[in-house]
């Protein structure tokens, strides 16, 4: 069940993976990852990341209120391995559908483990390089991810790193 596209944010900086920088009091992840080169990368990537296909190829399950990221969807990631998974409710806050940058960037929502904001953007730069970045700014927002410290962070780069492998086969792989 994903939860109602009125269910408050956790936090009060919507929107701000968009600026810089990042607002203070919260843990930032900046992690880029080189795709490949040329506009069939950047569509194919900014497809996979915009339906989510990224997200389940890299071992996410998620549900979401509509097929394609667009501001106000919400998305439940269920995160962790197994049957020992914990539901992560979210709402896309924003969305971008650019010639030469495509993403979007979700925010939490009460009952998930954190407390932020995370975006996933593919760009084609001017000398037609395709990087996908993901951007956050989180902190704790349960007692266990309080209590699990310095392990959370580590957690987040790891599954950065991991979408953009993820990414690079989806949008450089055969179709």
């Amino acid at each position: 069940m994903t939860p109602s596209p009125s269910a408050p944010f956790n936090y009060a900086e919507h929107g701000a993976t968009r600026r810089r920088p990042l607002p203070g009091g919260y843990r930032h992840l900046h992690e880029a990852t080189y795709l490949g080169h040329g506009r069939a990368v950047l569509e194919a990537a900014g497809e996979a990341v915009t339906t989510f296909r990224m997200h389940r190829a890299a071992g996410v399950r998620v549900r979401a209120s509509a097929a394609e990221a667009a501001p106000g969807v919400a998305v439940v990631c269920d995160l962790g391995l197994g049957p020992a998974r914990l539901p992560a409710p979210c709402r896309v806050v924003w969305s971008e559908y650019e010639s030469e940058r495509i993403g979007f960037a979700y925010g939490t929502l009460t009952g998930h483990p954190q407390r932020g904001e995370e975006s996933f953007v593919v760009e084609m730069r001017d000398d037609g390089a395709v990087w996908f970045t993901m951007t956050a700014f989180s902190r704790p927002g349960r007692w266990y991810t309080r209590l699990a410290g310095p392990l959370v962070p580590a957690f987040q780069r790891l599954y950065a790193r991991h979408c953009g492998r993820t990414l690079r086969r989806l949008a450089t792989g055969p179709r």
